[in-house]
């Protein structure tokens, strides 16, 4: 945003505003998008949760993604979630107790899709144990099938798939798209998230030149 603001030769605070704006109108967009999927009522969908944070890696985030099998985006949710591992502790004395917000963000992911998809669909994933009480909620008569998470390529920084075949492959492959062409999901970048909600305006562009234009 910094650098836009430096192209552009506009004050950054612009470039925020803007970024909203264009965040509201990329919402309406796809909205529309949905709209003309309603028809062609969708029966096999891929979901799962990238991760990314906000400021500092003790203070995660999780991008909850929704995709067709001919990889296009669907729905995405940015909640805000515990850190783990080895930050667990030095983020619980740094910033303290961190709410659990992606049970929630799981629930409106599945209501969006429930106008566009069928109830009785295909829905794939990894073996999280969150995701069937979610998926329940919004799809009580859906087949949930589950494949066992693998690691990662070098290529692919963790999103495509070691092997020569991978179930998940349509999300994955939409994932290490989203890796490779949102500058704040880089693996090493110097453009951090410093707001969830400018994460959130910067996926919702990416989902409609995805959509749109990438596939």
């Amino acid at each position: 945003m910094r650098r836009a603001a430096r192209l552009l030769g506009i004050h950054r605070v612009t470039v925020a505003r803007k970024l909203h704006f264009l965040g509201i109108q990329a919402r309406r967009l796809h909205a529309h998008f949905l709209e003309s999927l309603q028809t062609k009522t969708i029966d096999h969908v891929q979901f799962d949760d990238m991760e990314t944070f906000e400021h500092s890696k003790m203070k995660p985030l999780s991008i909850s993604l929704a995709v067709t099998f001919n990889r296009k985006v669907l729905a995405v949710e940015v909640s805000q979630m515990p850190a783990k591992g080895l930050l667990a502790r030095k983020a619980l004395e740094k910033y303290g107790l961190r709410a659990d917000h992606r049970p929630l963000a799981l629930r409106k992911m599945f209501s969006t899709l429930k106008p566009v998809v069928s109830p009785t669909a295909l829905f794939e994933s990894d073996q999280n144990p969150a995701y069937p009480p979610a998926l329940r909620k919004s799809f009580p008569e859906a087949v949930h099938k589950t494949s066992l998470s693998r690691r990662g390529c070098v290529v692919g920084q963790g999103e495509l798939k070691k092997g020569k075949w991978d179930p998940l492959f349509s999300l994955n492959h939409t994932a290490a798209m989203f890796r490779a062409n949102v500058n704040r999901l880089f693996r090493k970048t110097w453009c951090t998230t410093k707001k969830r909600s400018a994460l959130a305006d910067h996926l919702a562009l990416y989902v409609n030149y995805h959509n749109g234009v990438l596939t």
